[in-house]
């Protein structure tokens, strides 16, 4: 079964379980996030995040008044918006909204249920998509690979860091779940957007897990030989997934 939804196109992968702040301030997503807070009292506030293939979150600046339309800033050339974003992405919950006087939003979201687009609605201010959700599948050997990604991740935060192994042993708990380290993991790689894209649309967690392993291994080994690393501060302080 498939569910409408607002669908806000970014330049990240959001994850299950992730917690995610926005700064709404086009006119377009302004409309997206007061048509979520006018809804009856009960009504779940959500949206599909999807990470951009082709373009940009931002429309492009020009000489007209008139508000961005939902297409504009995405690489649309043929008219297509299914060309300009990647389809599997992630449900955003809305856990608050704090309105600014000038209209501008903040939020907080909480990746919930990765979904797939199969059809886009532009005929509004924003896009809408019909999105069906996708059942997490742990895999085979989910449980053996979870305890190699561990390893291999407590490795890649201290070379990272650049920190010796014992200074940063036991300061950090990572989960038991291997389908919550998965994303976990993924969330807190420095990785590109399109190798994030990739661990978000992997079948099951054993394949993200294995794909994860090798990630770490390789990224770990070629820190050793870089002279300089973008987002260290990422690694200085305790882990959140934020």
């Amino acid at each position: 079964m498939t569910e409408r939804l607002p669908i806000f196109p970014l330049d990240a992968v959001l994850y299950p379980g992730l917690v995610f702040p926005l700064h709404v301030f086009e006119e377009r997503y302004r409309r997206l996030v007061a048509d979520l807070v006018a809804l009856p009292e009960g009504r779940p506030q959500r949206f599909g995040v999807l990470a951009i293939k082709d373009g940009r979150e931002v429309a492009p600046v020009t000489e007209s008044d008139k508000p961005a339309g939902p297409l504009d800033g995405l690489g649309t050339s043929n008219g297509d918006p299914l060309e300009a974003l990647y389809h599997i992405g992630c449900i955003a919950d809305v856990a608050s909204v704090t309105p600014h006087t000038d209209g501008r939003y903040e939020l907080l979201v909480t990746g919930t249920t990765r979904f797939r687009l199969s059809a886009v609605d532009t005929s509004g201010p924003y896009l809408v998509g019909e999105c069906e959700p996708l059942e997490e599948q742990t895999g085979s050997g989910a449980g053996v690979l979870a305890g190699g990604v561990e390893r291999a991740f407590r490795a890649y935060q201290k070379r990272l860091a650049g920190a010796r192994q014992a200074s940063l042993a036991g300061e950090q708990e990572l989960p038991d779940d291997p389908q919550v380290l998965s994303y976990l993991v993924a969330a807190a790689a420095v990785l590109e957007v399109p190798v994030k894209q990739k661990l978000l649309a992997c079948p099951d967690t054993a394949s993200r897990l294995s794909a994860e392993l090798e990630l770490l291994r390789r990224e770990t080994s070629l820190i050793n030989w870089l002279p300089s690393l973008p987002a260290v501060e990422l690694t200085r302080q305790p882990f959140s997934p934020n």
